[in-house]
């Protein structure tokens, strides 16, 4: 998709809820064929299935119709399976008798190549020219569970669990692997979309209707690439309107797409971590596993927001005690002590030998009394000192039950289940590992309501990315970013290629932003008497457009400490410059007097191809590279968001007086580093690349050290 063209989510529902369906090509000789037949007869779609085929009377065991023309009436949905040459004469046909809705499964469209990038920009604007909804190419369909309606090319084994999930999916065999790890683990979907090359119909699309869609309290996203951002961040804040959470699991670390090759920052920073921060600014959790995309989209799906960090937790074991608690530390979750009257109720419950703290051991004594930890879960539900309940259960295995135990389990779960309902807290039910639900936990769940989150890992990482949610929802700042604040600035260079320090220099200063003194010397003499005018000692750098890394070929010289020795490093710096490098031309060598010891900064902006400016703070001078301690965010921001970016560097604490240094003013750093923003917006859309490595910061003050301001040719 090259222009955005939006389907809005009235048109969506029509086409998700077809009355009829044709199968375009169907034949006994394609799997595909006979899953997407299989699929709507297996979960009984009530409307009629009409088969077309030119070859064939009967396909599928079922009468075949040889043409479009043939067909008792025009199909809501026809789903395309022929050949990629005769995909759009079909579509064509079938439009021209009343079908309006289309599932092309067909591929050999953009993903080919040039030829192929064609013949969909032919299939794309054959569907506007007629007001058509594609779907696809180069995708297995949809499954609508919350309908059963189930046009998809691949197998679907029941049963088909509805649910509060949406999952959209730019893949079409994970597609499979998705929805069975869902019926493993009793994840209800509403609805299951695989988009193949959203020539029309698009992820975001999708994922609006799905936040209309009141069957859906959270989606599931498996993106291999992020075609609109703009749109990404349209349906984000919707997400948070509504608040339904977006899981987004993001292919693809290549920092190819993020370099700026003449900027630390961009060397620093991948599209891969760019990624990663526009998702935290839109309130998208990002996961790397298909695991926690499920898990993660589910926890939220059945419970909702979370009120608060702090957890109890109630289990039939001491050792899983144990890994809660570290499991808790590393997900940032507190484990306060249990309230005084929790205690004393959980005395007057638990055998003598058990010891009432958080997190809760109920002890094997459960062996014994079946009720111990539901009635220990019911003191600990009335806790003043805790947020949530993690409560811990253990998945019965594939052995079967006896009747009498089956009854003893459904009706232990049944009490569980009411005990939830009416409970202050939140109750999230964790499983012991992420095995797979048996037949006795499904029909738990189908009787009970009940969902349970797979695996103390899974689940504690779940737990904190909904936690993480819960809190961005709670303190999103009333007003967000608007459009950058236009900065008028008087250029005296053209707005192409590199800039010399001297000219970014005089750039920062027009825009007001501290930068050390400096002045520009020609020759010897020149460089001695700003030498004297700067007092001892100096730094000298040699000044080029050319030369955007001076002190690779020698061009920068620190801490001189007599006028003789300003005298021979100039001559000897510019000497060395010229014999390295006889094709740049130099301005001269910038004489400025050096500074105490203090915090060293990278403050960086570069252009990404996709999200556009991006800004990035880490530790600057001889530990850019070394550290890569870095914070992103995706361009505007405010300068109080600016502030909490320091939150994420490694070396926080440098900022805060570690060690008996004083510590910085963030707020004033923070203002100086949003006016660099502004500056980098100033500078229109050619700009590349505007760094200031380092920004030295200490409690005196604030200045750029060194710049470099890069522009595009075209």
């Amino acid at each position: 998709m090259t222009e955005i063209q939006r389907i809005a989510p009235e048109r969506l529902r029509t086409f998700l809820r077809p009355g009829s369906i044709a199968l375009i090509g169907a034949t006994d000789n394609s799997r595909w064929s006979l899953c997407t037949f299989e699929n709507l007869q297996r979960f009984e779609f009530p409307g009629p299935i009409y088969l077309v085929n030119p070859n064939r009377e009967i396909v599928h065991g079922q009468k075949a119709f040889k043409s479009l023309r043939d067909l008792p009436e025009p199909a809501d949905l026809a789903f395309v399976m022929v050949s990629t040459m005769h995909v759009l004469s079909v579509i064509e046909e079938a439009a021209e008798l009343g079908t309006r809705q289309f599932v092309v499964l067909t591929s050999g469209f953009s993903e080919v190549g040039s030829s192929g990038v064609q013949l969909e920009q032919e299939l794309l604007a054959l569907a506007r020219e007629r007001d058509l909804l594609i779907l696809g190419p180069n995708g297995n369909g949809f499954i609508n569970v919350t309908d059963q309606i189930t046009p998809y090319g691949l197998p679907i084994s029941p049963p088909l669990i509805r649910g509060p999930v949406g999952v959209v999916l730019q893949s079409g065999a994970l597609a499979s692997a998705v929805l069975a790890f869902a019926q493993a683990h009793a994840i209800g979907l509403s609805l299951l979309v695989s988009m193949g090359n959203e020539s029309m119909l698009s992820v975001t699309d999708v994922v609006d209707y799905l936040l209309d869609d009141e069957n859906t309290r959270s989606i599931a996203l498996f993106l291999e690439s992020i075609r609109h951002p703009a749109e990404l961040s349209r349906i984000a804040r919707k997400a948070r309107e509504r608040q339904k959470l977006i899981v987004a699991l993001k292919i693809g670390t290549s920092e190819v797409s993020a370099r700026t090759a003449l900027a630390h920052t961009g060397a620093l920073v991948g599209n891969d971590a760019i990624n990663d921060a526009a998702f935290r600014q839109l309130g998208i959790v990002r996961v790397h596993s298909l695991e926690d995309l499920l898990i993660t989209a589910g926890l939220a799906g059945y419970n909702g927001t979370l009120p608060g960090r702090r957890m109890g937790v109630v289990t039939p074991s001491g050792g899983a005690c144990d890994i809660i608690s570290d499991l808790a530390d590393e997900n940032g979750l507190e484990l306060p002590a249990f309230a005084p009257e929790t205690i004393k109720g959980l005395q007057a419950v638990l055998p003598p030998f058990s010891t009432a703290h958080n997190p809760l051991d109920v002890t094997g004594y459960i062996v014994v009394d079946g009720t111990l930890q539901i009635r220990a879960l019911d003191v600990v539900t009335r806790d003043p000192n805790i947020d949530f309940i993690l409560n811990l259960v253990t998945i019965d295995g594939s052995r079967t039950l006896a009747p009498e135990a089956l009854a003893t389990t459904f009706e232990s779960y049944r009490l569980l289940a009411g005990l939830i309902r009416k409970s202050p807290h939140p109750v999230v039910l964790v499983s012991n590992t992420c095995l797979d639900l048996s037949a006795t936990s499904r029909a738990v769940v189908e009787r009970t309501g009940l969902h349970f989150v797979a695996g103390m890992t899974h689940g504690l990482q779940a737990i904190n990315q909904v936690l993480w949610w819960s809190e961005m929802l709670h303190n999103a700042p009333t007003n967000e970013p608007g459009e950058p604040t236009e900065m008028l600035l008087e250029l005296d260079y053209p707005q192409s290629g590199i800039w010399s320090e001297l000219q970014g220099r005089r750039l920062l200063e027009a825009a007001g932003i501290p930068v050390v003194p400096g002045v520009l010397a020609e020759s010897e003499e020149e460089a001695v008497e700003a030498a004297r005018l700067a007092g001892l000692p100096v730094a000298l750098k040699i000044q080029s457009a050319a030369l955007p890394h001076k002190s690779d070929i020698g061009g920068v010289a620190l801490n001189l400490r007599s006028m003789e020795e300003v005298r021979q490093t100039f001559a000897s710096m510019m000497a060395k410059v010229r014999t390295a490098r006889p094709d740049a031309e130099l301005e001269g060598v910038l004489v400025s007097p050096m500074r105490p010891a203090g915090i060293e900064l990278l403050v960086g902006v570069v252009r990404d191809p996709l999200w556009g400016l991006v800004l990035t703070i880490g530790l600057g001078g001889i530990w850019t590279e070394a550290l890569k301690d870095t914070s992103v965010r995706v361009l505007p921001v405010t300068s109080s968001e600016i502030v909490t970016m320091f939150d994420d560097l490694r070396g926080a604490a440098l900022f805060k007086g570690a060690r008996g240094h004083a510590p910085v003013d963030l707020q004033a750093l923070s203002e100086i580093i949003y006016r660099v923003s502004q500056l980098a917006n100033a500078l229109g859309p050619r700009l590349m690349a505007l760094e200031i490595n380092p920004l030295r910061v200490d409690p005196s003050g604030i200045e750029a050290l060194d710049v470099l301001v890069s522009f595009s040719d075209e």
